[in-house]
């Protein structure tokens, strides 16, 4: 069976972008998902889990999901939508930002290089203050609930794929 991670990123003190962290303990505390998938509450420093987990061949995962809010100016506040990694939005790539990814490009070098899956559901923010001011604007609260139910719906169809190869 194969292996997921979810990193969660965010910061909870910054209003909408604790998004991703706010999922991940949310998942845990329903117990929603499968033995074979971890979800981690990476908060701003991704960069250093994915090193964790990539630079040892066995513990590799096949499929990474990454959870974080996003300023799309088409968007609406707490809409929930999956991106590419070519689709990262500029005043992402400038801030080294999901949450400080070393590259771009990791990201796509991950897929072709590793064969490791990567999928990044963003959350359209509404409110991310200047200043430290906890906890998410109410569409960004609704779309924790919506973004538990997607993740458990590609985990699940994820779960669906892999045993259908096996047979």
């Amino acid at each position: 069976m194969g292996s997921t991670i979810i990193f969660g990123c965010g910061n909870l003190l910054m209003g909408d972008d604790g998004f991703g962290p706010t999922v991940v303990a949310k998942l845990e505390a329903e117990k929603r998902l499968p033995e074979s998938v971890e979800a981690v509450d990476a908060m701003t420093g991704i960069r250093e889990y994915l090193f964790d987990y990539l630079l040892t061949e066995q513990g590799r995962p096949d499929h990474i999901i990454i959870l974080d809010a996003v300023d799309f100016k088409d968007r609406r506040p707490g809409e929930i939508f999956t991106i590419a990694s070519s689709a990262i939005p500029a005043q992402k790539i400038h801030d080294f930002s999901l949450h400080q990814f070393p590259t771009v490009n990791l990201l796509q070098e991950l897929e072709e290089h590793t064969g490791i899956r990567v999928t990044i559901l963003a959350a359209q923010a509404e409110y991310v203050p200047e200043e430290i001011e906890p906890g998410l604007s109410k569409s960004m609260q609704a779309a924790v609930n919506e973004a538990c139910d997607e993740i458990v719906r590609i985990v699940n169809n994820q779960q669906k794929e892999v045993t259908t190869h096996d047979v």
